[in-house]
């Protein structure tokens, strides 16, 4: 099976493209787990397929190490548009389908931007317990956090800190990802604000864990500080892999630019 191992900001992809027909027919909820393995497989914080899309000429579609499928990944959908431009099915702009709705990139020199569509803030939108309509911003998750729900597709959980390096990030990220008002778990992030414009991110990923960046999360974190007023519309995200910029329009309608690239070409099995 021929693959191609990509990264966004150090959030890094086994990509399956499935556009050029010789790939084989697979399992990705088997596959996932064996191939994002970082001793006995490739490794990887996904799988990504890119293939021929209903409702937009290619679609994106990505599965966890664990073998759950994600709605979204934002730096995924980066590689996609890497891969798609490398392989010349796509030129200065494409348009992908994805779990979250049909998304519109443009690249810009060596950098991706997607035009990641209109964040959502209620609890029915999100995919949390409780009144649908609700939003929950800046509220008390019944333990003393504060924290902040945002949808970008997928779901994210907010949570603005006073320092990010002293948050014990696994039992404290792996708790609120399983919390009870998300019955379908959610990604976790906690916050440090430097400036107005700027942010230190540590992310917890649904299904993943610990990772080195979050797409879709830089998204949600950046559509937090301005619900809550930390942030002005255009901020960097600073995550462990790099950094990602942010812009929240005034309908929340949210642009992220970044990078991604290839590592390598390879291929699983005999």
């Amino acid at each position: 099976m021929p693959f191609s191992k990509m990264q966004g900001i150090g959030n890094d992809f086994v990509v399956l493209d499935a556009l050029r027909g010789d790939l084989p027919s697979v399992d990705p909820v088997a596959l996932a787990p064996l191939v994002c393995e970082r001793r006995r497989g490739v490794g990887g914080d996904g799988i990504l397929l890119v293939e021929r899309g209903d409702t937009a000429p290619f679609r994106m579609r990505m599965w966890n190490p664990d073998g759950s499928e994600s709605e979204m990944c934002g730096n995924g959908l980066r590689c996609a548009a890497v891969l798609l431009r490398e392989r010349g099915y796509a030129s200065e702009t494409a348009e992908i389908e994805t779990g979250a709705g049909v998304l519109k990139v443009r690249f810009i020199g060596e950098d991706v931007a997607v035009d990641m569509g209109i964040a959502r803030l209620s609890r029915g939108q999100i995919g949390m317990a409780g009144a649908p309509e609700e939003q929950f911003v800046e509220a008390d998750l019944g333990e003393g956090t504060l924290a902040t729900a945002v949808s970008m597709g997928n779901p994210h959980l907010v949570v603005f800190v006073d320092d990010v390096d002293s948050v014990d990030l696994e039992p404290r990220g792996r708790h609120l990802e399983r919390h009870t008002v998300f019955p379908q778990r959610t990604n976790v992030h906690f916050v440090q604000v430097l400036s107005p414009d700027e942010v230190k991110v540590r992310v917890w990923e649904r299904g993943a864990g610990a990772t080195l960046a979050c797409g879709t999360g830089a998204c949600a974190v950046a559509v937090a500080g301005v619900e809550t007023g930390r942030l002005a519309r255009r901020a960097t995200v600073n995550l462990p892999g790099g950094p990602l910029t942010i812009e929240v329009a005034e309908d929340r309608r949210v642009t992220m630019t970044g990078p991604a690239v290839t590592v390598f070409e390879g291929k699983w099995g005999s």
